[in-house]
């Protein structure tokens, strides 16, 4: 049960909201709230935006409130949607310095942020997180299939809130795989008007 009046205040806190009324824009947000605020599970659209992801920022703070932000990366699908609440995904080995998992056994509060540049969309999903050790059934269940990494644990993130932010100054970028698949059909393409130009040379000629 969320304990705030609104989803969203999780993060427009006392102080947030104060600077919002003094720089203009608390009323605006304010509407936001009384029309039901920002979701609070997992819709059938964010699931499929989740599903797309090679790439997430996981943010946790320690118990002294120190902020540390830790990239995670695999094929498509790597982050699973176990529920309408629920996110999981294999945490592969790494540099092994387990901030992460020391913060998060301080303090459960954390924070997904994901991006896609192709597209210029951002989500922001605000929750807790728990590292689950020692269940072979669950991390081979969250394990990309014929991806060649070694995990080391799971983490199950619950989900408090999330938002989607406009496309204001994000950059458009691409996967290198998915430029180079462009190029491919692109060249197959002028290979076969090419083939299609000399063919109507010959006609041309016996003609």
């Amino acid at each position: 049960m969320n304990a705030h009046a609104f989803t969203s205040d999780v993060a427009f806190t006392p102080s947030v909201k104060a600077i919002q009324a003094r720089k203009g824009s608390r009323d605006a947000y304010s509407r936001v709230e009384e029309r039901g605020g920002w979701r609070d599970t997992i819709t059938p659209d964010l699931a499929a935006f989740i599903a797309a992801q090679t790439s997430v920022f996981l943010a946790t703070a320690n118990g002294e409130g120190q902020p540390y932000i830790q990239h995670r990366g695999g094929p498509a699908g790597f982050l699973k949607v176990i529920d309408e609440k629920t996110i999981g995904f294999a945490d592969f080995t790494g540099n092994r310095q387990f901030i992460t998992q020391g913060n998060l056994a301080d303090n459960a509060q954390a924070f997904l942020f994901l991006i896609d540049y192709a597209h210029r969309q951002r989500i922001k999903i605000w929750g807790r997180a728990r590292v689950v050790e020692g269940d072979d059934e669950l991390t081979a269940s969250l394990m990309p299939q014929g991806y060649k990494a070694r995990p080391e644990q799971v983490i199950l993130f619950t989900v408090s809130t999330w938002d989607a932010n406009c496309q204001q100054h994000i950059p458009q970028r691409f996967d290198a795989a998915d430029v180079a698949a462009a190029l491919a059909d692109r060249d197959r393409r002028i290979a076969a008007l090419e083939q299609e130009v000399e063919r109507l040379r010959a006609v041309e000629a016996k003609g």
